[in-house]
């Protein structure tokens, strides 16, 4: 950020000279406080005559007519337009109002509320105290916030610029509130577990590694709470979940971060079922409660979380899709052959890199999820894909997992939990020997998480929710850093 004052463009020159012009007349610019009775939102609900009411906002716009002024006010959550008149706050008060004051200052006002001939709510102004000097212009209103660069590194700007930013964010406080809402009185209790973490461990990614100075050891920042959150079912704890921030080292897209929140939810004695009722009934519940329908416009089509939610299997999926039955290719090498004879373009760089789980995740992330519209339960996945999962007992080559898929996006992915230490540590020696081999989304050995499993684990399933993706889906974002607030960037070298 350049403070060089020989760089300052003239606005910048005149506000910074407004601002000791208002020191020099001693009026603090940066006050201390300011006593409030009513957001700007509530302020709009009052009747005509009520006071006192006092209220603050950024200024956004400003219409002055001699002795007479319109000055709208903006927060968070909404607009209110306030009238000043000479009569009302004195001559001293208002030339300092017309002198000292910009579009982008924060404003205290205080009086009463009437409506105009216009049919605005506006508070008729009797007292103003100046709460904060805007030393840079705004962007232009018209054109608002369009540079994506400064919309990710600057937020603060869109906030400021964009209504339907506000909304989305406010939208997606409104959805973890409701999810935390439901799952407390579902008697799931809160609990946070480490996100450095010895082995990166959880889920089939690729980890961020740092180095801890003080421990002389390397860690990796965690790709998923899930296997800390196991260990606290074999302590004792019955429906547990956490919000947690998660990190994997992969590449960058429309529908995926580096730096993600994740929701997981992990219950003694449930099997994969009954996680799936959990979840019909939350989902229900969080768009009930925030966006007062259960029939979301998703791209401009009507997805009706309502009504029957379909069951389709992993295999029957692929097959319909193109044409391969998955079940009969033993090995990655099989199914990469069979994948290229019915001219399937992957998008991956080195396909045959890959094992057979990550293979056919990619084989189906291709043909068959953007075709999803939902809301969809997809079901009984091959067990190479899923090795912290329990196999089934009608098919051991199968696990008992579903993922919740809608408009081509994955919401939700929970299985019933492999809790048999002996399969556990079988199964991750053969993802250690993947990740030996160049798959570097293969899992490493956790013997430290096999070790509380073999002090014995009840029955157990999970779930897990991206929030950002979550809130992708119901905001209809076309990119996924719009509904996080401060995506990660390039490192720049400076900027405006």
């Amino acid at each position: 950020m350049q403070h060089d004052l020989n760089h300052l463009t003239e606005q910048e020159q005149i506000r910074r000279e407004k601002l000791e012009k208002l020191k020099a007349a001693g009026i603090p610019a940066y006050p201390e406080r300011y006593e409030l009775t009513h957001s700007l939102k509530d302020a709009r609900e009052l009747p005509d005559g009520f006071e006192p009411v006092s209220v603050s906002g950024r200024i956004t716009a400003i219409r002055r007519m001699g002795k007479l002024s319109f000055i709208t006010l903006q927060d968070l959550q909404g607009k209110l337009q306030l009238c000043m008149k000479v009569d009302d706050v004195g001559a001293e008060k208002y030339q300092h109002y017309v002198d000292f004051v910009d579009i982008g200052d924060f404003f205290g006002a205080k009086g009463h509320m009437f409506t105009t001939k216009m049919g605005e709510k506006t508070l008729q102004v009797k007292e103003y105290v100046f709460l904060g000097k805007c030393l840079r212009p705004l962007p232009e209103k018209f054109h608002g916030v369009q540079d994506i660069e400064i919309k990710y590194r600057q937020r603060y700007l869109d906030l400021i610029m964009t209504e339907e930013t506000r909304k989305r964010f406010l939208l997606r406080t409104a959805i973890v509130r409701e999810m935390r809402t439901f799952l407390e009185n579902e008697n799931f209790l809160e609990v946070e577990t480490a996100s450095l973490q010895p082995n990166p461990s959880g889920a089939l990614a690729r980890p961020f590694k740092t180095h801890h100075n003080a421990l002389d050891s390397d860690f990796y920042l965690r790709i998923a709470p899930e296997t800390y959150l196991k260990r606290l079912i074999v302590g004792g704890f019955h429906h547990v979940f956490e919000f947690a921030r998660c990190y994997r080292n992969e590449g960058v897209s429309p529908n995926h971060l580096q730096e993600f929140t994740m929701v997981e939810g992990y219950s003694a004695y449930w099997n994969y079922v009954d996680n799936m009722n959990l979840m019909k009934r939350m989902f229900q519940h969080i768009f009930q409660k925030t966006l007062g329908t259960l029939k979301l416009n998703i791209e401009g089509t009507e997805v009706d979380f309502g009504g029957d939610w379909q069951t389709v299997s992993f295999r029957d999926l692929i097959l319909k899709d193109s044409g391969l039955d998955i079940a009969a290719f033993k090995t990655a090498k099989e199914l990469l052959a069979a994948i290229k004879a019915k001219h399937i373009a992957l998008d991956e760089e080195a396909p045959e890199k890959l094992g057979r789980g990550n293979l056919i995740d990619i084989l189906y992330k291709k043909v068959s999820r953007p075709k999803l519209a939902g809301p969809t339960f997809l079901t009984e996945h091959p067990i190479d894909l899923s090795p912290l999962a329990r196999a089934s007992d009608r098919d051991s080559s199968l696990t008992d997992r579903f993922q919740l898929v809608a408009n081509g996006v994955e919401i939700v992915n929970a299985y019933s939990e492999l809790v048999d230490p002996i399969e556990q540590m079988k199964r991750l020696e053969e993802q250690a020997k993947l990740n030996a081999e160049g798959d570097q989304d293969a899992m490493v050995k956790d013997e430290d998480y096999v070790l509380s499993m073999e002090y014995g684990m009840p029955p157990i399933s999970g779930w897990g929710i991206g929030i950002d993706r979550l809130v992708q889906l119901v905001s209809n974002s076309e990119n996924i850093k719009d509904c996080v607030l401060f995506p990660l960037t390039r490192k720049a070298d400076h900027h405006q």
